[in-house]
């Protein structure tokens, strides 16, 4: 081989075996081995939310699923496919605060949507903040801050890193659903106010409404989507899915006879404003919103990265009236896929295929409708806690002479009155044994614990672990009461969440685009472990009181 051969095939493998380590580099090092580039970071992080979204939905539909949407984030994305809550009860406010904070009610403090403070002697909502003032409305919808979240959140631990020029907006339906997810620094936090119909916010985070929200709310969207109605996307033939359109454990709309389609919003344009919620059109006009946050505020396009986070509320609500097998889930789904699709191509053209981080989960899922259950003869069933409470109280009369020994029933809990037992010199141990042996004997219950002596308790080490990361000893009760599977604590119509088993627990967890390596696994993870993995992902502090785990696989 002459000198020239030799050289050129030198050269040759050179340039190959360059191009094969620059194949290997990820994104993430070739940001940060760019001498241009201070951090590697994506311009945009997008936090999603899909309210009450159990995770079997991602599959059950998934062949009526366009390419856009769904399917996308699983085929370019990352899917923890056993995802779960490590707490109970699951509801929507904790979750929240769970998958931006990596922790759980036992340190966040958010330990429901709200509770009794034992404390206090009254009920708590978790965002509730009576020193702040309503923005952009004249209602106390407003009266909201994250004053009762303990800990920072992921957008917290995003600003500190960057000196606090990143921004940071949130929006939701729920003012739950954009608070907590927004934290204590957010930039604008946005909810729906169902007495104006209009986004607002409170003085927490402004004086006034942006011009871009006042422009927004400007165009009365719920009025444009009631004239709509709702009525199914496909043929209801084709809704091979779900049950039948019209059953008896679905909840009709008010001064309705019937659950059946189609539902008609007409007669609530300029009446009640609230019914968007319960309309899928509900989630279209957040992410309308979310976009127009994105060029007014500049999300994206400034120096350093920005975050969006975003609750769809609307699934939430359509699931408690009609139930996870219901036509209605069905065609809420279908249709939040074409949102998300469209919302996808806004991301892409506005900021950048490739250049935004997206991550999506669920605060809770859903129990079967109890009507449901039976009628396929599964089991499950409804009971109503504040009838066991009028029987028990009745009972303590009688055997203790003693009135007001409880101070409320809620989140699973009975939460009792210290002082008037002390006062009575009856010994609290003893008390609540008497409360359990009563419990123990009703119809749906599986379990119920002191949760002070929680690891005496007999029953599986997983149940006492849920029960002890949802506690907080500042807010929470005292006795827990665990239900038997397929049974939910109301006897009306439709059907709700906040038990441990995996229908309300078991949650998507789906992360797509910038720094994400596309594929799944069915490694058990949790929901605290969102916050760590895109934590990771950025190169910032974890929130303060984060407790997960690092989804590695999911990293390029």
């Amino acid at each position: 081989m002459n000198l020239k051969l030799k050289l050129l095939v030198a050269c040759l493998f050179i340039f190959l075996s360059s191009q094969a380590q620059q194949a290997k580099t990820s994104p993430i090092e070739k940001a940060n081995n760019n001498p241009n580039t201070k951090v590697g970071r994506p311009k945009l992080v997008i936090g999603m939310v899909v309210d009450q979204m159990r995770w079997d939905y991602l599959y059950r539909y998934y062949e009526r699923y366009g390419t856009g949407g769904f399917k996308r984030i699983l085929n370019e994305g990352f899917s923890a496919e056993n995802t779960l809550i490590p707490y109970t009860p699951s509801q929507t406010a904790c979750g929240h605060a769970t998958i931006y904070t990596g922790t759980v009610p036992a340190i966040h403090g958010i330990i429901a949507n709200s509770w009794f403070d034992p404390q206090l002697g009254k009920d708590v909502y978790c965002v509730e903040d009576k020193s702040v003032q309503t923005v952009g409305s004249t209602s106390s919808k407003g009266l909201m801050s994250t004053k009762n979240l303990l800990v920072t959140t992921l957008a917290d631990e995003l600003k500190m890193a960057t000196n606090f020029k990143s921004k940071v907006i949130s929006v939701s339906l729920k003012d739950r659903g954009s608070i907590l997810p927004g934290g204590h620094t957010a930039n604008g936090s946005y909810w729906y106010d169902d007495q104006t119909g209009n986004f607002i916010s409170s003085t927490f985070y402004m004086k006034e409404l942006p011009t871009w929200v006042q422009s927004f709310n400007s165009q009365k969207w719920p009025n444009q989507y009631f004239s709509k109605n709702w009525t199914p996307l496909y043929p209801l033939s084709t809704y091979t899915q779900s049950t039948a359109d019209d059953k008896p454990y679905e909840r009709p709309f008010a001064n309705i006879k019937t659950s059946s389609f189609p539902h008609n919003f007409s007669s609530f344009v300029d009446k009640n404003f609230g019914m968007i919620t319960s309309m899928p059109y509900g989630n279209t006009m957040t992410l309308d919103f979310a976009k127009a946050a994105i060029p007014a505020e500049k999300l994206g396009m400034g120096t350093e990265t920005d975050f969006l986070a975003v609750s769809l509320s609307s699934t939430d609500y359509i699931g408690h009236q009609f139930g996870p097998n219901s036509i209605e889930v069905e065609d809420t789904y279908l249709r939040l896929d074409k949102d998300l699709a469209d919302f996808f191509t806004y991301l892409d053209k506005t900021i950048g295929k490739g250049n935004y981080l997206f991550f999506l989960s669920a605060d809770h899922g859903a129990t079967h409708a109890p009507g449901f259950s039976t009628e396929n003869r599964m089991p499950g069933g409804g009971l109503q806690f504040r009838n066991y409470r009028t029987e028990l109280e009745e009972l303590i009369l009688k055997d203790f002479n003693l009135k007001g020994t409880i101070s409320s029933v809620s989140n699973n809990q009975i939460i009792l009155n210290h002082a008037v037992l002390n006062e009575a010199k009856i010994d609290a141990t003893t008390f609540k044994k008497y409360i359990i042996n009563y419990i123990l004997k009703q119809p749906g219950i599986l379990n119920a614990v002191d949760i002070q002596n929680l690891q005496a308790a007999t029953m599986p080490a997983e149940l006492k672990e849920r029960i002890a990361k949802g506690y907080h000893p500042r807010r929470s009760g005292d006795i827990y009461i665990i239900l038997d599977a397929g049974w939910y604590p109301s006897t009306s119509p439709g059907t709700g969440h906040g038990a441990w088993n995996p229908y309300d627990t078991h949650i998507p967890a789906l992360f797509m685009g910038w720094g994400i390596k596309p594929g799944k696994t069915n490694k058990k993870y949790y929901m605290s472990d969102i916050a760590p993995t895109v934590s990771a992902l950025l190169r910032i502090q974890e929130p303060s009181g984060s407790i997960g785990n690092v989804i590695l696989e999911a990293l390029k």
